[in-house]
């Protein structure tokens, strides 16, 4: 690339982004730590505020920033040997803040973060590919970043920025349009149908190089389609019209390192025994269901469990579900340590409560857990037995103050 070039390039850039408005304050930036020796990485799937996220931290810094966005089609021919050019412009800036987007985009980005670190620089980085910032890092930035994950709009976000108090209806609106902020500005349901297939083809198959994309496509619309039930690869082989499991599961790992999806397992003890048992598959965001599935849109149950997993899923990711031969529990979070257990029932009725109350019970039971949680649309109860208690309450209420993870 040309001086010149880049220069135009990074300046039209910062005056876009300069003017860019900030929006509600994420829950997460109040938990972001001190970058004056280590890159600040912000990893999440695309469009979830992460740049917007980056912006509220280094105005709050009060320090003048060079920014530079790697996404922009006009630095799609930049090489390594441009970051001797990018230099340059940063020490004319004077700026000693760096704030760079999706610079995964970049050949050996690494290689200049951990440059600009050994100068004293401060570095915030976004990325929306999991995998490949984490195989990078850990090459070459290992002790040098701090890494925080951002998802779309949590149900307590999303009552800040609608203003709106949490209750039954408010989680009805939030269920049917998820956290995506420009779902939520624009009502278009479209946006999140372009994202979805924006990540399949440049995240996905061009970066992996899949020629069989339809396959791809009909993988995920699947996942959509029937997010929170159990599956496993050799089902989803016919699914898709792969031949091999192996396959699949390569697929399902790309889903999840952009963000797409998480496979939750079985609990077990045993790590061959949880490999083989049945996972269930759960969206990032509800908006990915309605816009990629055929079939859910009235399936109000399996959408309130997605709810509640993406919200567990803001304090944790060690989450698996529970069953033994006789009842199952949707959720115990930190198994190992001081487990919660979680069932979800969208309506607590004759029909279902002992198959929901037998599955908290047994979970508690088999974790020495003395409470749990039913959570439920618009229900409260409280249920004691063998000296183990449960909590039956709205999720709208359990989550409307619930943030992201330190």
């Amino acid at each position: 690339m040309k001086l010149s070039e880049l220069s135009e390039i990074a300046a039209l850039q910062k005056v876009f982004i300069a003017g860019a408005d900030t929006g509600v304050e994420r829950d997460l930036l109040q938990k972001l730590p001190d970058i004056r020796t280590h890159a600040l990485v912000i990893i999440g799937i695309r469009q979830c505020g992460k740049s917007t996220l980056a912006l509220q931290f280094v105005k709050q810094t009060g320090q003048d920033y060079f920014y530079l966005n790697f996404e922009d089609i006009r630095l799609s021919s930049f090489e390594t040997e441009d970051f001797s050019l990018l230099d340059k412009l940063i020490k004319n800036s004077k700026c000693r803040l760096l704030f760079f987007d999706e610079i995964q985009n970049a050949p050996k980005w690494e290689l200049f973060i951990r440059q600009k670190l050994n100068e004293k620089y401060r570095v915030v980085i976004t990325g929306s590919n999991a995998s490949m910032l984490s195989m990078e890092m850990g090459t070459r930035l290992t002790g040098r970043h701090l890494e925080k994950e951002l998802f779309p709009f949590s149900y307590s976000e999303f009552l800040r920025w609608a203003k709106k108090k949490s209750c039954a209806e408010s989680l009805d609106e939030y269920l049917q349009s998820g956290g995506f902020p420009e779902l939520l500005k624009t009502g278009s349901m479209e946006i999140v149908s372009n994202l979805q297939s924006d990540i399949i083809h440049r995240d996905i198959a061009a970066r992996y190089k899949l020629r069989d994309v339809v396959s791809l496509r009909r993988l995920f619309s699947y996942l959509a389609s029937n997010a929170s039930q159990k599956t496993s690869p050799s089902k989803l082989t016919s699914v898709c019209g792969v031949k091999s499991s192996t396959t699949v599961l390569e697929y399902l790992s790309y889903f999840e390192a952009s963000y797409l999806i998480q496979v939750v397992p079985q609990f077990a003890w045993s790590l061959k025994a949880q490999s083989v048992a049945p996972k269930k598959v759960y969206l990032s965001d509800l908006g990915l269901i309605h816009a990629s599935s055929v079939s859910f849109s009235k399936n109000s149950g399996a959408l309130l469990e997605n709810f509640v997993f993406n919200h567990l899923r803001l304090q944790t990711k060690e989450i698996c579900y529970f069953s033994d031969s006789n009842s199952e529990c949707d959720f115990v979070a930190n198994a190992n340590k001081n487990p919660l257990c979680v069932q979800v029932c969208y309506d607590m009725n004759q029909d279902n409560q002992d198959r929901e109350i037998n599955g908290i019970f047994s979970a508690l039971e088999h974790f020495k857990a003395k409470e749990g949680y039913i959570l439920t649309r618009d229900s409260r109860d409280e249920i004691l037995k063998n000296g183990k208690r449960v909590c039956v309450l709205p999720a709208w209420e359990y989550f409307a103050g619930y943030s992201s993870q330190a």
